[in-house]
């Protein structure tokens, strides 16, 4: 018979498992609303016009050559990036499905409800308000336990099937989407940079105090950490 014992942080759940996991209803709620908070915090950096984050630059590049808004371009770059999860063996959750098919929509309710800054000042504001909500939304829909987005994952792979640190695999993804994205006229700036450097430590802050503690076996040895 296996035993549980209550898990501090993150667990490492299969998508059954979380599913299975206590709390359900109040995870599903705030995956919701972590998405639904990650559009208004795309809508904010995009309406900021001081650069978007790094993927979002790639996103609006895309947007600018195709007969498509900016949330199908969100999407369809998700389901892409998910097709990239087969040779890594990720496993996708309930979280990774919402994530790929609810944040583009709801990136571009929010950008039609948002109106443009007026001014250095609120430009200013919506940059440095899209990276806190973002990183509260990250910590939200993370701390749910239902499953990493489609972005996320494919980092976590890379890095488990490589042997390279996350830091490593995040910066040669974030440079090559943005890269790509600066080819086709995305959107880049002083946001891009502000986001890059600080989105990090701000989900790390909003994450200890969001994550929905759950009972997780211990029978199973769970996997090496990752090397940060």
């Amino acid at each position: 018979m296996k035993t549980t014992a209550p898990v501090s942080g993150l667990a490492n759940l299969g998508p059954l498992d979380q599913l299975k996991a206590r709390y359900l209803p109040q995870r599903l709620l705030r995956l919701l609303l972590g998405l639904w908070l990650y559009g208004l915090a795309i809508a904010l950096m995009v309406k900021g016009a001081l650069g978007a984050s790094p993927w979002d630059v790639f996103h609006l590049g895309v947007a600018l050559h195709v007969p498509l808004s900016l949330g199908t371009v969100i999407v369809i770059a998700s389901l892409a990036v998910l097709l990239a999860w087969i040779p890594l063996r990720q496993m996708p959750g309930l979280g990774t499905v919402a994530n790929t098919l609810l944040l583009g929509p709801f990136a571009d309710i929010k950008l039609a409800l948002l109106g443009a800054p007026s001014g250095w000042a609120a430009q200013i504001a919506f940059m440095l308000g899209g990276v806190v909500v973002c990183g509260f939304a990250t910590g939200l829909y993370v701390g749910a336990q239902l499953g990493p987005g489609p972005r996320d994952g494919l980092m976590t792979g890379l890095a488990r099937r490589s042997g390279w640190s996350i830091r490593r695999v995040r910066t040669l993804i974030e440079l090559t989407v943005l890269a790509a994205g600066i080819a086709l006229g995305g959107t880049v700036g002083v946001g891009t940079v502000v986001f890059a450097l600080t989105v990090g430590p701000v989900t790390q802050f909003f994450l200890p105090y969001l994550v929905v503690r759950l009972d997780a076996p211990v029978a199973t040895p769970a996997p090496a950490p990752l090397q940060p």
